[in-house]
């Protein structure tokens, strides 16, 4: 019989250290999923995960249940990464950690479905492009066009995770759109497309 997440956050906060368990397998890989889109870096993101985690079971009885708990979660893990993100800026960079942190980590691919390899070219170009221009997005717009964007979260549950009002992440997305439509639109002028 599996409960549900309110039930296991109940028994978890009797002290059923199982029903935490589970809340973590239920939640873990959208957990690392956002840490690597926000930070693009694998230890980065494993480490946000078990940040996230750490702080969920330090402050579960804090839980109210005005939420669901993975929005919880969202809102630890969208702090923490936002930190982190400060604390880079923060800190000189070495070649080799730029290098890395400017992998992608996106696997959202664009499809062709022409056999024209100059077609195939032109879109892993376009992108890579997509990938930088996200990648240069300041985090406040980052965190709320992958969250709305690409992990698909609606508008309402946004603001919820980030603890903003509705307007200010309608107008972080619009933003962010914007940065990336001019981004874009410079690409395709210089190619004449």
């Amino acid at each position: 019989m599996s409960l549900t997440e309110t039930e296991l956050v109940q028994r978890a906060k009797n002290g059923d250290n199982k029903a935490f368990e589970q809340l973590m397998l239920r939640n873990q890989g959208k957990i690392y999923n956002l840490g690597l889109k926000l930070l693009r870096n694998r230890e980065d993101a494993a480490d946000l995960l078990q940040e996230t985690f750490i702080k969920a079971y330090q402050n579960l009885n804090d839980f109210e249940g005005k939420s669901a708990f993975s929005t919880w979660l969202y809102r630890i893990a969208t702090n923490f990464a936002l930190m982190k993100l400060r604390q880079r800026k923060a800190r000189s960079v070495s070649l080799e950690t730029m290098e890395e942190e400017s992998r992608p980590v996106y696997n959202r691919e664009i499809l062709d479905w022409s056999d024209n390899p100059h077609a195939h070219l032109k879109n892993q170009e376009l992108k890579m492009l997509l990938e930088s221009a996200i990648t240069s997005l300041p985090a406040k717009y980052k965190t709320v066009f992958i969250l709305h964007d690409i992990e698909g979260f609606p508008v309402a549950k946004v603001s919820e995770i980030l603890s903003l009002s509705i307007p200010a992440v309608k107008t972080r997305i619009h933003r962010s759109r914007l940065y990336l439509r001019e981004k874009l639109s410079r690409y395709f002028k210089e190619k004449g497309n």
